[in-house]
């Protein structure tokens, strides 16, 4: 099955990442950065999720590490990605907020609903919540949280955040969490709760987003695998009775040196290539080729310029 684009013509939303890691993790420069990215017109701004960075790490980073450098350095320095939020929801107006993503399955839902739906109401509902798996079993031992059956978690943990979310009085038994019968006064802006999108690059990640998500996380790799992933989406939801042309796909490019994308520049054809699919949303992440925070609004004014 091929997947049906949009309208010719329809609007390329770009999204951007907010400054967290790396170099350009400045906690103090999230607000100017936000406001500078919003009046550039960047349609949204996004935050990663990355807990620990272990000398010895079990696994190596899937966007290519090696013995010798299993993840990429910029990782030993990450700001915390609800305050990075909550910062950037404080001085912008119209730019969606985003996670690409939390490692869902390492937080408790009840604490997690509570943090995201006041982040949702700071941004007067402009919240984007993203969930993955993640990568680095050290990261699950560290908070506490088994490797094993991190799929099932992540399955549970979308059930309990929707009891929270809409549930009165919201309840939850699950295989994980059992969440007593409770009020539950705090809800999200957004009715009934927030969009949740979901990353994954196996066929059992994008059948998840097609029976329960609002969206893929997807990440730049050739067209064909992007293609029959999707697909994979598009027939799952067809099959959970769901509409699959409501779907979103956030397509996240990485500009790094030593990848198919080096330089900023280099995304401009890949957003040509996005077009011919019809994703109309996709997110950029300078940490890896900005020097600076300041450098990173250089690249990014360029880049809107020449995407437009």
């Amino acid at each position: 099955m091929t997947t049906t684009p949009r309208p010719a013509g329809a609007p390329m939303r770009l999204g951007l990442a907010l400054p967290q890691y790396g170099a350009l993790a400045d906690p103090a420069a999230v607000t100017r950065f936000a406001t500078a990215a919003e009046d550039l017109g960047f349609t949204s701004l996004w935050v990663g999720d990355r807990i620990l960075t272990p000398l010895e790490p079990s696994d190596l980073y899937p966007g290519g590490g090696t013995p010798e450098h299993p993840y990429p350095r910029e990782f030993e320095t990450f700001a915390d990605p609800f305050t990075t939020l909550a910062a950037a929801a404080a001085v912008t107006r119209t730019a969606r907020l985003g996670m690409s993503a939390l490692t869902g399955p390492v937080y408790s839902p009840v604490l997690l609903a509570r943090a995201l739906t006041s982040l949702d109401l700071a941004s007067s509902g402009r919240l984007d919540v993203g969930f993955g798996l993640g990568w680095l079993r050290e990261e699950y031992f560290a908070t506490g949280v088994p490797w094993a059956g991190r799929g099932r978690r992540l399955e549970d943990l979308l059930d309990a955040l929707e009891a929270l979310w809409t549930g009165d009085p919201a309840e939850h038994e699950g295989p994980q969490w059992r969440i007593a019968p409770s009020t539950v006064g705090l809800r999200p802006a957004q009715n009934p709760r927030p969009p949740v999108l979901l990353g994954g690059f196996s066929p059992p990640a994008l059948a998840r987003v097609g029976r329960r998500a609002d969206g893929w996380l997807a990440g730049w790799m050739p067209e064909q695998y992007l293609t029959g992933l999707w697909s994979v989406a598009l027939d799952a939801a067809r099959k959970a009775g769901r509409d699959p042309d409501a779907l979103r796909r956030v397509l996240r490019i990485n500009p790094r040196a030593g990848t198919a994308v080096e330089t900023a520049a280099d995304v401009l054809p890949c957003l040509d290539v996005a077009r011919e699919l019809g994703i109309t949303e996709v997110l950029v992440d300078l940490h890896y080729v900005a020097k600076d925070v300041d450098h990173a609004l250089d690249l990014a004014g360029d880049l809107i310029t020449n995407a437009n």
